[in-house]
């Protein structure tokens, strides 16, 4: 069964680092659109960022420049770098899939979800 597992989440201070992990079985990663969602306290789950199956990138607004969206098809591994980050960062971070599409903009279009990292951006 298609299984996405989430690691790399943790306290960082502002201005820091942290590389988020997706590992990914079940399913032909390369086939599929993945996607990095985030969810704060109070607030609705917003994608981040996504990486089609055709190799098109999107970003949010609110990440561009400071993200980077990476997938290794052979270990299949998705990866989300974030650096500079801020306390309006702070969310739990889900990875998410679908199958070839145009990287979705609605949670309810992924079928596939992990179970989520938490990252904390704090002095």
């Amino acid at each position: 069964q298609v299984q996405l597992v989430e690691s790399g989440g943790g306290l960082v201070q502002p201005g820091g680092s942290l590389r988020l992990s997706c590992a990914t079985s079940g399913f032909t990663l390369d086939a599929y659109d993945i996607a990095w969602f985030r969810q704060a306290p109070g607030k609705e789950r917003e994608r981040v960022s996504c990486m089609s199956s055709h190799g098109y990138i999107y970003y949010a607004e609110f990440v561009k420049g400071r993200f980077t969206i990476s997938r290794d098809n052979v270990k299949n591994m998705v990866y989300l770098q974030m650096n500079s980050l801020k306390p309006e960062d702070t969310a739990v971070y889900y990875c998410a899939a679908h199958g070839p599409g145009l990287c979705f903009r609605a949670p309810s279009q992924y079928p596939y979800w992990g179970q989520g990292t938490q990252v904390t951006v704090s002095s």
